[in-house]
């Protein structure tokens, strides 16, 4: 009969190396997959709203104009001028005339304000205008 003394007995070890790798896969599948906010749709501001408003579908080349409540004009967050913006239009509409262009104005701007931006975008050649809503119920 073989009798095993305990000084004789194996420890038991977990080994935690396959844990710690499904671990950081789930990490790094969780960064991959995760949808990041555009920065230029979290400028507050106050939308006018619309019955048939939309979610809005950002697409990659897509300029989004946002026109603040005092009039200021404000592209990838940073605050440009009428004659900023249109340099920023005319190049934008030489690399495609069919560059989306969103523009969200404030519904306490004046309405001249965002005309101009539209007129920017007529001059500079871009034809695919759209205007940000928000849905009736979110005010």
């Amino acid at each position: 009969m073989n009798i095993r003394e305990d000084s004789d007995a194996e420890e038991l070890v977990v080994n935690l190396t396959p844990l710690i790798d499904v671990v950081f896969l789930l990490l790094i599948f969780f960064m991959v997959t995760t949808t990041f906010l555009d920065p230029e749709r979290e400028i507050d501001v106050d939308l006018p709203t619309a019955e048939s408003a939309g979610d809005p579908q950002p697409t990659p080349d897509e300029i989004v104009v946002n026109v603040l409540q005092d009039g200021r004009i404000v592209v990838e967050g940073e605050e440009i001028s009428r004659d900023e913006l249109l340099g920023v239009l005319k190049r934008a509409a030489q690399h495609d005339a069919e560059t989306p262009i969103t523009i969200r104005g404030h519904r306490l701007a004046q309405h001249e304000k965002i005309v101009g931006v539209m007129d920017a975008c007529g001059i500079a050649g871009l034809v695919n205008l759209s205007v940000g809503t928000s849905h009736e119920g979110q005010g």
